[in-house]
């Protein structure tokens, strides 16, 4: 019977059963149950949700970017394409940028799908480009004079009192109406949720554009722009200057039209034909003893070097591991 259901399914032209939003929330949780860490992580989450309407017509309206990409820093080790994970090139403090110029942003420091994504193209998850395309159409009114970086901490506690709230100061500084804020691995998704609660609460508009859609709703935010694209490809596909335009535009008409909070829009883009890569991700179930093992020892290498890098920016008593 099992089998005639399966046969049933194809005939009348059903998606495959993992073609589906992949559960981050689960899967991180079960790849670290196997690599023997016996304490699953507790994820933001929140009932009541915060919401802004947009004040002006997006034509008038002065938009930033918020990322948790890092500007790349030649001294840390790997940091382009095929790098592995890379903990010496994360960053402890909020940083920003001059929104006027370009920038080597990098996301070697955060755990994205290193399988399936790309690491060449820093559109992907970082779309000052398109937003200057968007400017130049008259679309949005004025680009804010910075973008800015928040450091993806596992410390809700420390995103919530120290990084949020810095992000918000340099909004305002800035005279922003609305942000657009492009989230990266599991983590980072949790991050920018909260950034954006934040900024909600102070009267700025903001729109997340992800790929892990049940962190995101999990945490509550006023809009999400769902990508169903591997880790890191949060704003389109690689060498895809269209797919890329695309998204920030649905990510923009969000911003304008989201008729309340936690409203979710999904692109309609695809990765790929073969929707297999989702089944690959910290899948513990796909993977030898061997390779959990090798794993363990790496994630505790990298911890180690997270741990001595985060000492000299965060106090010990709010200290707590990144991604």
């Amino acid at each position: 019977m099992a089998g005639a259901d399966i046969d049933e399914s194809a005939n009348l032209g059903f998606a495959p059963a993992h073609d589906r939003p992949v559960a981050y929330i689960e899967r991180s949780r079960d790849y670290y149950l196997a690599l023997g860490y016996d304490n699953p992580y507790v994820w933001a989450h929140y009932a009541e949700v915060p919401f802004a309407p947009l004040a002006k017509p997006l034509s008038a309206s002065r938009l930033t970017i918020v990322t948790t990409a890092a500007p790349y820093q030649a001294d840390k080790g790997p940091q382009g394409p095929g790098a592995p994970y890379n903990a010496a090139a994360k960053f402890y403090a909020v940083y920003s940028g001059d929104s006027a110029a370009d920038h080597d942003l990098r996301i070697a420091h955060v755990g994205i799908d290193r399988k399936h994504a790309s690491m060449a193209d820093s559109a992907c998850w970082f779309p000052l480009p398109a937003l200057r395309r968007a400017l130049a159409r008259g679309r949005v009114g004025a680009l804010a004079a910075r973008f800015h970086g928040a450091p993806t901490n596992r410390s809700q506690r420390r995103t919530l009192d120290v990084d949020a709230p810095e992000i918000v100061a340099r909004c305002r500084e800035d005279g922003v109406d609305a942000a657009v804020l492009v989230a990266n691995c599991p983590v980072c998704h949790q991050t920018l949720s909260l950034v954006a609660r934040e900024l909600e609460t102070a009267g700025i508009a903001t729109v997340v554009l992800g790929c892990a859609k049940d962190i995101v709703e999990y945490a509550g935010v006023p809009r999400f722009l769902f990508s169903d694209f591997p880790l890191g490809n949060a704003a389109g596909r690689p060498d895809d200057v269209a797919s890329q335009d695309d998204t920030l535009e649905l990510a923009l008409r969000l911003l304008e039209a989201a008729p309340a909070t936690r409203t979710t829009v999904q692109s309609p883009l695809r990765w790929a034909t073969d929707a297999v890569w989702k089944l690959d991700y910290a899948n513990a179930g796909r993977l030898p003893a061997e390779e959990l093992a090798r794993l363990r020892a790496d994630n505790e290498r990298a911890r180690l070097i997270a741990r001595d890098l985060r000492a000299a920016v965060v106090p010990s008593d709010t200290a707590a591991t990144t991604n």
